[in-house]
């Protein structure tokens, strides 16, 4: 069993979806445009503090707690954060406090990334999701199958690793990965948005 937790480039890439931060659009970030909510209707529903929280622990943002409020404060002053642009231009009032130098342009990038990921996983329960499916693996993998996992940031990476290890050490897994298995340096050039990928796998018992 293979599990490929990607986005597909082509939703990435395609301004009506909402995925980056670099394409203006409405901000919706659903895998499945037919359920459930936009990210743009999620935010308005989350306090600064469930804000703050669904930053660090979706995506391990630094400034969770000023992203959290400044988007509180633009609600609050009458302000819409309904597309794209319109997010990236209150992440990037978040950390007017930086100084000006070369670093910072990198800084509001990556915040960007990690802010519109931490998004996309709470609208499409994306956690919840991959917790069911290594709830299931003792059940659907027969003695001997084997089960390849490839993620793209941490957090994932920490739930895969975390059920590796249960089930290695309750016997259900006779052999597990030790270490992560990441794309070559020539990939990477290749294809640039394999270079946070990392792949684990587990054996049956």
């Amino acid at each position: 069993m293979l599990a490929d937790l990607g986005v597909s480039s082509m939703q990435i890439d395609n301004p009506e979806r909402g995925f980056s931060y670099k394409l203006e659009g409405p901000l919706d970030l659903r895998l499945n445009p037919e359920m459930g909510i936009p990210a743009s209707g999620r935010l308005r529903e989350l306090s600064r503090e469930e804000l703050e929280g669904m930053l660090v622990e979706n995506s391990d943002e630094p400034y969770a707690a000023r992203i959290a409020a400044q988007i509180t404060k633009t609600f609050r002053s009458g302000g819409a954060i309904e597309t794209t642009t319109q997010l990236r231009d209150v992440i990037e009032r978040a950390l007017a406090f930086l100084p000006e130098n070369g670093e910072k342009k990198e800084i509001v990038k990556k915040t960007c990334q990690r802010t519109f990921q931490a998004l996309r996983i709470d609208v499409n329960s994306e956690f919840e999701v991959l917790e069911a499916f290594l709830d299931s693996l003792p059940q659907v993998l027969s003695p001997g199958g084997r089960a390849a996992i490839l993620t793209f940031h941490s957090g994932e990476d920490r739930m895969v690793k975390k059920a590796f290890n249960r089930y290695y050490k309750e016997g259900v897994f006779r052999d597990i990965s030790r270490e992560v298995i990441r794309p070559s340096a020539e990939e990477c050039f290749r294809n640039g948005r394999a270079r946070p990928a990392k792949l684990r796998w587990a054996i049956r018992g």
